[in-house]
């Protein structure tokens, strides 16, 4: 099974507090998560292309193309239109970093999200 149909299998089936903090700046928006040892987070796509940061321990990101390992500090390219996933193998800080001009957190997936 590729990913894309990882992602759909899985899409809404759980939602889990990774003490999510949201920081705005101008034209700028950086979600910061706490991603626990053994947790995998994400499974979906963006409209645009972004980078993240892992600031702290050692992750594996799945995209449609393959997987990679990371070890903090990182700075990742998420490219716009692949399904991707952060699996944490130790516990991790992890920051997605957009470019919008967005500064409701409760809108930010809304529009940085792709849907379909």
């Amino acid at each position: 099974m590729n990913h894309a149909e990882v992602f759909k299998k899985m899409e809404g089936t759980f939602e889990a507090d990774l003490d999510t903090v949201h920081h705005f700046s101008d034209g700028l928006y950086a979600k910061q998560m706490n991603i626990p040892k053994g947790f995998m987070a994400g499974q979906h796509m963006h409209n645009y292309s972004h980078l993240s940061i892992l600031a702290k321990g050692v992750v594996i990101v799945r995209t449609d193309d393959g997987e990679k390992s990371y070890s903090a500090p990182a700075c990742i390219e998420i490219k716009s239109g692949l399904h991707h996933s952060i699996e944490a193998l130790e516990d991790c800080v992890w920051f997605c970093i957009h470019a919008t001009d967005e500064k409701d957190k409760s809108k930010v997936d809304e529009v940085l999200i792709q849907r379909g």
